[in-house]
């Protein structure tokens, strides 16, 4: 008996080359729908480094999805051509130079056509990336799920480059649209009341993950799709949204987060919005001896790649007629 009608899953997930989903390995890709990129970049964080092997640890994983996502009912490696771009060339001892290898990368896959999934590497590397979608779509709507407001005007004196500072300078060069960006999962100590407030003033929606349990899961994604709207929405995901019992590969991992089964239902529930880019970041494989926070990600790089491929079967109709999809 087969699993998959898809040929590339033919194969067992313990034989052949990992790209992600087995999907053709092309770095410079003509018409393709979506390109899966890897930023395996860590000299941010400023704690537990190791997430510049996320990115292969997430595409190792990736071989046990089969295709069909039975939440979403689409199968998004039939109904979109997605490829694998391999890995962008960061410079481990450069910053900068990384984030302009970065965004050069990024930029050079939108302007082929492609949508681009980057896989991170610590939350650092999502600044060049929506300087890259910025860059020709204007200011945009972001929903960024973390344990961390990762707002912070400097994590170390005169540094305005770490993963905890990229949403900072994301809204001073005018990446993002104030009125519509939410952070999603905020928990555990901080130096003070003013780190959350300070992302308040910034124009960030806060919904700590108190607030998330308030809530529930259809309360949140009321908030996401009101604040969001029609805009165009790139969302940025941090698996230490995730609580350390269901992903406990991480550089800075926080007590009372996310289940597993909770992030999945949030991802899918974003279904209708007009999602433009994303990346999923701060995987760090050494912590986790079992594999479980990468297959986690992998599974969620799944999930927005299904966002995609049902977007591509149902043009037309507002967010809430196409279907009010809440993670069933």
């Amino acid at each position: 008996m087969t699993m998959s009608s898809t040929p590339e899953f033919q194969a067992q997930p313990y034989q052949g080359i990992a790209t992600f989903g087995r999907r053709p390995y092309d770095p410079t890709p003509r018409g393709a729908d979506v390109a899966i990129l890897g930023a395996p970049y860590d000299s941010a964080t400023t704690y537990r480094s190791g997430a510049r092997l996320g990115p292969r640890a997430i595409r190792e994983q990736s071989l046990l999805l089969w295709g069909y996502n039975n939440a979403l009912r689409v199968n998004p490696f039939e109904s979109l051509k997605i490829v694998d771009a391999g890995d962008v060339d960061v410079v481990p001892v450069d910053i900068r130079a990384t984030q302009e290898a970065i965004e050069k990368r990024v930029h050079s896959l939108r302007s082929s056509g492609a949508r681009v999934l980057l896989l991170g590497g610590d939350h650092s590397v999502s600044l060049p990336s929506l300087r890259a979608h910025a860059r020709d779509l204007g200011e945009l709507a972001v929903v960024h799920f973390d344990a961390h407001p990762d707002t912070w005007n400097e994590e170390f004196p005169g540094q305005r480059y770490s993963h905890g500072t990229p949403f900072r300078r994301a809204l001073e060069e005018k990446l993002i649209t104030p009125g519509a960006y939410l952070q999603v999962g905020l928990r555990g100590p901080t130096a003070g009341p003013g780190d959350y407030e300070q992302a308040r003033e910034l124009g960030a929606r806060v919904l700590t993950a108190d607030a998330v349990y308030d809530l529930g899961m259809d309360g949140v994604l009321e908030e996401i799709h009101e604040h969001v709207g029609k805009r165009q929405l790139y969302v940025t995901l941090d698996i230490d949204v995730v609580d350390p019992a269901f992903a406990p590969g991480t550089g800075t991992p926080e007590v009372g987060g996310l289940t597993s089964r909770q992030i999945l239902q949030l991802v899918r529930g974003l279904k209708g919005l007009n999602l433009v880019g994303c990346d999923l970041v701060e995987v760090a494989p050494a912590y986790d001896p079992a594999g479980i926070t990468a297959i986690l990600a992998a599974n969620l790089a799944f999930e927005f790649l299904s966002l995609w491929g049902c977007a591509k079967g149902a043009k037309g109709g507002s967010a809430r007629s196409q279907e009010k999809f809440r993670g069933r």
